[in-house]
Protein backbone atom coordinates (compact mmCIF):
# COMPACT_ATOMS: atom_id res chain seq x y z
CA UNK A 1 0.00 0.00 0.00
CA UNK A 2 0.79 3.78 -0.99
CA UNK A 3 1.96 5.02 2.81
CA UNK A 4 2.29 8.18 1.46
CA UNK A 5 -1.66 8.85 0.63
CA UNK A 6 -2.59 6.99 4.10
CA UNK A 7 -4.05 8.27 7.24
CA UNK A 8 -2.46 6.36 10.09
CA UNK A 9 -3.41 6.29 14.20
CA UNK A 10 -0.67 4.75 16.25
CA UNK A 11 -1.21 4.00 19.60
CA UNK A 12 0.90 4.92 22.66
CA UNK A 13 2.71 7.12 20.41
CA UNK A 14 4.51 9.42 23.02
CA UNK A 15 7.89 7.31 23.17
CA UNK A 16 9.58 4.45 22.78
CA UNK A 17 8.63 2.22 19.45
CA UNK A 18 5.31 3.95 19.24
CA UNK A 19 6.91 7.72 18.83
CA UNK A 20 9.22 5.92 16.31
CA UNK A 21 6.84 4.28 14.41
CA UNK A 22 4.83 7.77 13.97
CA UNK A 23 7.99 9.22 12.44
CA UNK A 24 9.11 7.18 10.46
CA UNK A 25 5.60 7.46 8.73
CA UNK A 26 5.73 11.29 8.80
CA UNK A 27 8.66 10.80 6.93
CA UNK A 28 7.15 8.84 4.33
CA UNK A 29 4.02 11.27 3.61
CA UNK A 30 1.68 9.87 5.87
CA UNK A 31 -0.96 11.72 7.99
CA UNK A 32 -0.54 10.48 11.18
CA UNK A 33 -2.84 10.43 14.57
CA UNK A 34 -0.48 10.44 18.04
CA UNK A 35 -2.74 8.32 20.04
CA UNK A 36 -1.60 8.81 23.99
CA UNK A 37 -3.54 8.72 27.26
CA UNK A 38 -1.94 12.27 27.76
CA UNK A 39 -1.68 13.55 24.30
CA UNK A 40 0.26 16.70 25.69
CA UNK A 41 3.06 14.40 26.36
CA UNK A 42 3.34 14.22 21.95
CA UNK A 43 5.92 15.99 20.78
CA UNK A 44 6.48 14.79 17.64
CA UNK A 45 6.51 17.65 14.94
CA UNK A 46 3.66 16.79 12.13
CA UNK A 47 2.13 14.33 14.38
CA UNK A 48 -1.86 15.45 15.06
CA UNK A 49 -2.13 14.35 18.88
CA UNK A 50 -5.38 12.67 20.09
CA UNK A 51 -6.08 11.68 23.42
CA UNK A 52 -6.37 7.62 23.66
CA UNK A 53 -6.87 5.37 26.70
CA UNK A 54 -7.11 1.50 24.64
CA UNK A 55 -8.68 0.29 28.19
CA UNK A 56 -11.09 2.79 28.47
CA UNK A 57 -13.94 1.80 26.02
CA UNK A 58 -15.32 5.73 26.27
CA UNK A 59 -12.08 7.22 25.21
CA UNK A 60 -12.04 4.66 22.21
CA UNK A 61 -14.94 5.76 20.88
CA UNK A 62 -14.59 9.77 21.22
CA UNK A 63 -11.07 9.63 19.51
CA UNK A 64 -13.20 7.16 16.56
CA UNK A 65 -15.53 9.96 16.33
CA UNK A 66 -12.74 12.72 16.43
CA UNK A 67 -11.08 10.96 13.46
CA UNK A 68 -12.85 9.82 10.47
CA UNK A 69 -10.31 9.27 7.95
CA UNK A 70 -7.62 6.41 9.24
CA UNK A 71 -6.67 4.01 6.46
CA UNK A 72 -4.14 2.13 8.72
CA UNK A 73 -4.04 1.24 12.36
CA UNK A 74 -0.94 0.48 14.41
CA UNK A 75 -1.64 -1.01 17.84
CA UNK A 76 1.18 -0.06 19.87
CA UNK A 77 0.21 0.67 23.04
CA UNK A 78 1.12 -2.01 26.01
CA UNK A 79 2.09 -2.35 29.37
CA UNK A 80 4.28 -4.70 30.78
CA UNK A 81 4.25 -5.24 34.82
CA UNK A 82 6.26 -7.84 35.30
CA UNK A 83 4.09 -10.20 37.04
CA UNK A 84 4.67 -14.13 37.07
CA UNK A 85 1.51 -16.37 36.83
CA UNK A 86 1.70 -18.20 39.80
CA UNK A 87 2.40 -15.47 42.58
CA UNK A 88 1.85 -11.92 40.54
CA UNK A 89 -0.76 -9.89 41.91
CA UNK A 90 -3.90 -10.78 39.90
CA UNK A 91 -4.89 -7.12 39.67
CA UNK A 92 -0.94 -6.89 37.20
CA UNK A 93 -2.01 -9.68 35.10
CA UNK A 94 -5.81 -8.19 34.44
CA UNK A 95 -4.03 -5.27 33.32
CA UNK A 96 -1.57 -7.11 30.77
CA UNK A 97 -5.10 -8.79 29.24
CA UNK A 98 -7.04 -5.84 29.61
CA UNK A 99 -4.10 -3.79 27.28
CA UNK A 100 -2.85 -6.22 25.41
CA UNK A 101 -5.85 -8.26 24.49
CA UNK A 102 -8.79 -6.25 25.49
CA UNK A 103 -7.67 -3.20 24.74
CA UNK A 104 -6.53 -3.91 21.28
CA UNK A 105 -9.75 -5.58 20.28
CA UNK A 106 -11.74 -2.30 21.70
CA UNK A 107 -9.45 0.11 19.44
CA UNK A 108 -9.69 -2.79 16.43
CA UNK A 109 -13.59 -3.13 16.89
CA UNK A 110 -13.69 0.80 17.04
CA UNK A 111 -11.95 1.64 13.89
CA UNK A 112 -12.29 -1.16 11.37
CA UNK A 113 -15.73 0.02 10.38
CA UNK A 114 -13.87 3.37 9.86
CA UNK A 115 -10.99 1.83 7.54
CA UNK A 116 -13.69 -0.18 6.07
CA UNK A 117 -15.75 3.02 5.08
CA UNK A 118 -12.64 4.47 3.33
CA UNK A 119 -12.12 1.87 0.94
CA UNK A 120 -9.62 -0.60 3.53
CA UNK A 121 -6.98 -0.16 4.54
CA UNK A 122 -4.32 -1.86 7.04
CA UNK A 123 -4.04 -2.86 10.66
CA UNK A 124 -1.03 -3.56 12.50
CA UNK A 125 -0.75 -4.78 15.79
CA UNK A 126 2.86 -5.00 17.60
CA UNK A 127 3.36 -8.37 19.18
CA UNK A 128 6.60 -9.89 20.86
CA UNK A 129 8.88 -13.03 20.33
CA UNK A 130 7.25 -13.63 23.66
CA UNK A 131 3.99 -14.29 21.55
CA UNK A 132 5.34 -17.81 20.57
CA UNK A 133 7.94 -18.17 23.43
CA UNK A 134 7.15 -17.51 27.19
CA UNK A 135 9.22 -16.61 29.92
CA UNK A 136 7.89 -17.57 33.32
CA UNK A 137 9.10 -14.78 35.49
CA UNK A 138 6.99 -12.50 32.89
CA UNK A 139 4.21 -15.19 32.33
CA UNK A 140 1.15 -12.58 32.44
CA UNK A 141 3.14 -10.41 29.40
CA UNK A 142 3.97 -13.47 27.37
CA UNK A 143 0.36 -15.01 28.12
CA UNK A 144 -1.13 -11.29 26.95
CA UNK A 145 0.70 -11.24 24.03
CA UNK A 146 -0.06 -14.71 22.87
CA UNK A 147 -3.65 -14.07 22.97
CA UNK A 148 -3.10 -10.83 20.92
CA UNK A 149 -1.46 -13.10 18.31
CA UNK A 150 -4.31 -15.38 18.57
CA UNK A 151 -6.83 -12.27 18.49
CA UNK A 152 -4.55 -10.72 15.16
CA UNK A 153 -4.71 -14.58 13.26
CA UNK A 154 -8.72 -14.63 13.93
CA UNK A 155 -9.06 -10.48 12.74
CA UNK A 156 -6.88 -11.16 9.67
CA UNK A 157 -9.21 -13.70 8.21
CA UNK A 158 -12.71 -11.84 9.23
CA UNK A 159 -11.65 -8.62 8.13
CA UNK A 160 -10.02 -9.50 4.88
CA UNK A 161 -13.69 -9.25 3.02
CA UNK A 162 -13.48 -5.49 4.40
CA UNK A 163 -10.44 -4.68 2.48
CA UNK A 164 -8.72 -4.76 5.56
CA UNK A 165 -5.41 -6.53 5.88
CA UNK A 166 -4.15 -7.26 8.99
CA UNK A 167 -0.55 -7.84 10.30
CA UNK A 168 1.48 -8.57 13.04
CA UNK A 169 5.08 -8.03 14.16
CA UNK A 170 7.08 -10.00 16.25
CA UNK A 171 10.20 -8.49 17.95
CA UNK A 172 12.55 -8.99 20.62
CA UNK A 173 14.24 -6.76 23.29
CA UNK A 174 13.84 -3.46 22.33
CA UNK A 175 15.73 -0.33 23.94
CA UNK A 176 12.93 1.42 25.37
CA UNK A 177 11.60 2.48 28.60
CA UNK A 178 10.03 -0.78 29.11
CA UNK A 179 13.08 -2.63 28.94
CA UNK A 180 15.62 0.21 30.90
CA UNK A 181 16.55 -2.20 33.61
CA UNK A 182 17.54 -4.98 31.15
CA UNK A 183 20.94 -6.20 30.59
CA UNK A 184 20.74 -7.71 27.64
CA UNK A 185 21.28 -6.83 23.95
CA UNK A 186 18.14 -4.91 22.31
CA UNK A 187 16.99 -3.44 19.19
CA UNK A 188 17.10 -0.14 18.07
CA UNK A 189 13.39 0.83 17.56
CA UNK A 190 13.84 3.27 15.40
CA UNK A 191 15.33 0.52 12.88
CA UNK A 192 12.10 -1.82 14.10
CA UNK A 193 9.83 1.07 12.73
CA UNK A 194 11.39 0.86 9.60
CA UNK A 195 11.01 -2.97 9.19
CA UNK A 196 7.16 -2.38 9.99
CA UNK A 197 6.91 0.48 7.76
CA UNK A 198 8.00 -1.64 5.12
CA UNK A 199 5.87 -4.43 5.58
CA UNK A 200 2.66 -2.08 6.23
CA UNK A 201 3.93 -0.63 2.31
CA UNK A 202 4.64 -4.78 1.37
CA UNK A 203 0.89 -5.64 2.62
CA UNK A 204 3.00 -8.51 4.69
CA UNK A 205 0.79 -10.50 6.97
CA UNK A 206 3.68 -11.16 9.43
CA UNK A 207 6.60 -9.31 10.19
CA UNK A 208 9.37 -10.89 11.92
CA UNK A 209 11.91 -7.94 12.79
CA UNK A 210 14.74 -9.57 14.55
CA UNK A 211 17.05 -12.90 14.75
CA UNK A 212 15.29 -13.53 18.23
CA UNK A 213 11.54 -13.62 17.00
CA UNK A 214 13.18 -15.64 13.83
CA UNK A 215 14.55 -18.27 15.84
CA UNK A 216 11.41 -19.13 17.92
CA UNK A 217 9.21 -18.94 14.58
CA UNK A 218 11.90 -21.57 13.85
CA UNK A 219 11.35 -23.41 16.82
CA UNK A 220 7.69 -23.25 16.94
CA UNK A 221 7.39 -26.20 14.71
CA UNK A 222 9.25 -27.95 17.05
CA UNK A 223 6.87 -28.22 19.71
CA UNK A 224 8.18 -27.69 23.55
CA UNK A 225 11.31 -29.59 22.62
CA UNK A 226 12.25 -26.98 20.32
CA UNK A 227 11.31 -24.30 22.54
CA UNK A 228 11.70 -25.30 25.78
CA UNK A 229 15.04 -27.86 25.98
CA UNK A 230 15.47 -27.64 29.66
CA UNK A 231 12.40 -29.77 30.24
CA UNK A 232 14.04 -33.18 28.53
CA UNK A 233 15.72 -33.59 31.43
CA UNK A 234 12.39 -33.33 33.98
CA UNK A 235 10.08 -36.79 34.44
CA UNK A 236 6.57 -36.40 35.88
CA UNK A 237 5.07 -39.08 37.84
CA UNK A 238 2.73 -41.52 36.23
Amino acid sequence: MDLSTSTVLVTGANRGLGRALAAELLSRGATVYAGARNPDQVDLPGAKPIALDITDPASVAAAAKATGDVTVLINNAGSSTGADLLEGDLDNIRLEMDTHYFGTLSVVRGFAPQIAANGGGAILNILSVLSWFAIPDVGAYCAAKSAEWSLTNALRLQLADQGIRVAGLHVGYMDTDMTRGLATPKANPVEIARIAADGIAADAYEIVADDTSRQALAGLGGGVAALYPQLAGIQTAS
